[in-house]
Parts: C-alpha cells; sequence; structure tokens
C-alpha cells in the first residue's frame, strides 16, 4: 500500500447538472426515490445486494466500489494517472458502484472475493461476474486466492 490513498482517486465528482456520483447511484439503486434541488435523496427505499436489508434513508446506505479503490492500488491503479483512477472511483457504466448497506460495506472494507463474500450467497454469481468485469475492463491484476474464489461464486451462477 505503498503510496495509496482514496484522495488519489477523486470521487463522487459532479456527474448530471448539480448531482455527483453518489447521488445519482442512489437515486438509480433506490425505489421511489424523491430528491430535493440540490439532488440529495431525502426519501425512498434501498434493497442492499449484499445482506437483503432494506433500507429506508440515504443516511443508511453507501455507495460500494465493487472493486474497492485500495485493491485496484495493489492491482495496478498505483501506476495510473489521476485521471484514470478518477474514471473507476466514479464509473456509472459498468458494475463498478452500487447501493448497499453501510454494515455490509465497511465489513467488505478493501478486501478482495478470498477475504470478504456478500453474506447473500444468492448474490455470489453477479458479485462474482461484476468484479471480473471491472477487473478484466480496467486491466487489474488478480491474485491466485481472488481467483479460485472468484470461481468458487461464479459455480453458483448455475444453480
Amino acid at each position: 500500500m505503498d503510496g495509496y490513498s482514496r484522495a488519489k482517486f477523486p470521487h463522487w465528482i459532479k456527474q448530471m447538472g448539480t448531482c455527483d456520483t453518489r447521488e445519482v447511484v442512489l437515486s438509480r439503486d433506490g425505489g421511489n426515490v424523491r430528491t430535493d434541488s440540490e439532488c440529495r435523496a431525502v426519501s425512498g427505499t434501498w434493497t442492499s445486494a449484499y445482506d437483503g436489508k432494506v433500507l429506508g434513508a440515504a443516511s443508511q446506505v453507501d455507495i460500494d466500489h465493487m472493486v474497492p479503490l485500495a485493491n485496484a492500488w495493489r492491482s495496478g491503479a498505483d501506476g495510473w494517472d489521476t485521471g484514470k483512477r478518477k474514471a473507476i472511483a466514479n464509473d456509472l457504466t459498468n458494475p463498478q458502484l452500487i447501493a448497499v448497506s453501510a454494515g455490509s460495506n465497511r465489513s467488505k472494507g478493501d478486501q478482495s472475493p478470498d477475504q470478504w463474500q456478500p453474506p447473500l450467497a444468492s448474490y455470489w454469481c453477479t458479485y462474482a461476474r461484476a468484479w471480473t468485469h471491472v477487473k478484466h475492463l480496467y486491466r487489474l491484476r488478480v491474485t491466485q486466492p481472488e481467483q479460485a474464489a472468484l470461481v468458487n461464486m461464479l459455480d453458483t451462477c448455475d444453480r
């Protein structure tokens, strides 16, 4: 982690008008989300795919980076320029950002799939596909233990 700082990944940038990345994901991933004039979610519900918790306030929701920024750093982002780091930190096109319960996101931290898996095994297939897609898209390294865990999780796709 030599040289790592979350600040090297500019995140929650303005995306649409006054809406930043977090606000866009909250609106995208929630149900019946109402926002105020400053784009803040003032009501709605969110179901955390990681643990199945239904959340009734935006303050209970974290926006998870599927591939955590610290993991990206260890996997190759340490050699990127700021623009590319900004892109992965705010990627609304690919499955890099997801609204989840704060507890599940904090439990995950910067861990890879060999160290942490969503408590809901029914989400493992989607999680492993998303993780693999992001790692491939950004050409980030995958460790052997990480790969073994991903294969295990992908095996749940046919069930």
